[in-house]
């Protein structure tokens, strides 16, 4: 993204800085203030590359669609575990068919 030489080099610091500043406010805990630094960064970037921003917001809705269908899996398969961490063994022995 960078290397193609197109964006100036003031937007290249405030991306990378934008970057390095919300790295270690997330790792201090800084939620609020990450988020702030992260929107920074992806506002260059937005304004540098506008096509390529286009493409990725209209593919937002498939993402999150796909991303609820592994949150219910993982929410099916954990329902399944703590169903089965509730049996007594001599159940699940049955269960299987033994």
């Amino acid at each position: 993204m960078f290397r193609g030489g197109n964006m100036e080099s003031w937007k290249k610091a405030v991306v990378a800085g934008s970057i390095g500043a919300a790295a270690i406010l997330f790792l201090k805990k800084r939620y609020a203030g990450g988020v702030l630094a992260t929107g920074v960064g992806l506002a260059v970037l937005a304004s540098e590359y506008p096509e390529k921003f286009e493409k990725v917001r209209r593919s937002l809705p498939d993402y999150f669609d796909r991303g609820m269908q592994v949150m219910e899996m993982a929410a099916r398969a954990g329902k399944r575990i703590t169903q089965a961490a509730g049996q007594s063994a001599m159940d699940a022995w049955e269960e299987v068919g033994g």
